[in-house]
């Protein structure tokens, strides 16, 4: 037995904000806010020693041996599975992720600010934010997530002021090919 495929129409408010050009401004607003605190973080740790430099990894395993401290006790503040992640893949790797994060903040925050590839910028971003909130880190990682989130669900526009304008025709989506998958795209 089949049965009819039922479309449900889209409500007003999220066709504006997520599909509608017209709400280009308000993710432009929160795209330069949450680039520039990515960026900020991001030059801060690729500038210092224990991050990227000759004690690379130093500001990891400290960040690790902290979050370790805080999945003990009668009401941990670190699941299980995630402090086992930590101790046995981040932990003995410590100079790889810090090379992985200082990096990748530069880029997300880079990514977020020209806005290029938004919507991929915005979730390794959070990517990042849901690994220090289940380490254990609250500060500002709740609201980056939350804003990085929204501009995952506006990926169509939230980089229209921006390279995204010009970078999402060309590249297209994988379900939906852009003008460089085309035989006849000349430059």
């Amino acid at each position: 037995m089949r049965h009819k495929e039922i479309i449900i129409p889209e409500n007003p408010v999220s066709r504006f904000l997520f599909s509608s050009t017209r709400s280009a401004w308000i993710w432009l607003i929160i795209r330069l806010y949450v680039g520039y605190t990515w960026l900020m973080a991001g030059i801060h740790k690729v500038g210092a020693d224990a991050w990227t430099g000759a004690n690379a990894g130093k500001a990891v395993e400290g960040f690790v041996r902290g979050a370790l401290e805080k999945a003990t006790g009668e009401k941990p503040d670190v699941t299980g599975w995630y402090a086992y992640f930590l101790e046995h893949i981040v932990l003995p790797n410590s100079k790889l992720f810090a090379w992985m994060v200082a990096w990748g903040e530069v880029l997300v925050g880079l990514g977020l600010i020209v806005g290029l590839l938004t919507g991929i910028a915005a979730f390794f971003g959070g990517l990042m934010n849901a690994s220090f909130l289940l380490a254990g880190t609250v500060s500002s990682n709740p609201v980056l997530f939350i804003l990085g989130t929204w501009l995952v669900l506006a990926w169509k526009v939230a980089g229209w002021y921006g390279l995204d304008r010009w970078a999402l025709p060309l590249l297209g989506t994988p379900w939906h090919p852009g003008k460089i998958a085309n035989k006849d795209f000349k430059m």
